[in-house]
């Protein structure tokens, strides 16, 4: 039977965190809060979790889950190559919601469902979410709902709706109260295949808590700067 966790008790927290630490190396599922929504987490290198946290969601492998990372170098681990922009992306919004989506490394052991070769990380702004994330590594997470539902903003939405598909819930209040924004709760997720390629170009793919004149701003300036810095 699944256990919730009052992370407001530090006796609760330490438990709850020991536990959850030890249900992901068993290929279990947990459910973590986020700076936006609550999260359902699975190793993200265990093919055998990620598929529970498909099954448990209602989703096939054609909707992969993302991957939350613990800090900013762990992206240069996860793919093949990080185009300055992002770079200027991730230090403007990370930790934060955003997810970037780009080319994940060929020499990673991993299966998360049907990702055309590509991976998407984010690092949430969460200490209890990058606390896990410091112990456990990278973990494929998603919203903590069934497909088709609300994203969970508090443990007692998430497990009305996982129930004992999750084996532990990190309670930690409600989440997102950082953020306001008319166009969602969710991370915004760009596509920044697009920027390795001559002429291509950052997209912009599920619009959330970064707006998008945030991220058109943080390129702009990147844009000059880079103009400025050229040789004449």
């Amino acid at each position: 039977m699944a256990t919730i966790y009052d992370c407001s008790e530090q006796a609760e927290l330490l438990t709850g965190m020991r536990l959850a630490r030890a249900a992901i190396g068993r290929g279990e599922l947990v459910v973590l809060p986020t700076d936006t929504v609550y999260g359902l987490a699975a190793d993200a290198f265990t093919p055998d979790a990620v598929q529970r946290l498909l099954d448990a969601k209602g989703r096939t492998r054609q909707s992969p889950p993302p991957v939350l990372v613990p800090g900013i170098p762990t992206l240069d681990a996860l793919v093949e190559e990080v185009p300055p922009e992002v770079r200027a992306l991730v230090a403007a919004f990370w930790p934060g919601g955003l997810t970037v989506i780009l080319p994940a490394r060929e020499s990673l052991k991993w299966d998360l469902g049907e990702t055309g070769g590509t991976v998407a990380l984010r690092m949430p702004n969460n200490r209890i979410a990058l606390e896990l994330l410091s112990e456990t590594g990278p973990l494929a997470v998603s919203s903590a709902n069934l497909t088709g539902e609300p994203a969970a903003r508090t443990v007692a939405e998430a497990e009305a709706m996982l129930g004992d598909s999750v084996e532990i819930y990190l309670d930690a209040g409600r989440s997102g109260e950082g953020y306001d924004t008319d166009a969602g709760l969710g991370s915004t997720i760009v596509d920044a295949t697009g920027l390795l390629h001559e002429g291509g170009e950052l997209r912009i793919v599920r619009h959330g808590v970064i707006t998008d004149r945030e991220i058109e701003s943080v390129l702009a300036t990147f844009a000059t700067e880079r103009t400025a810095e050229s040789p004449s």
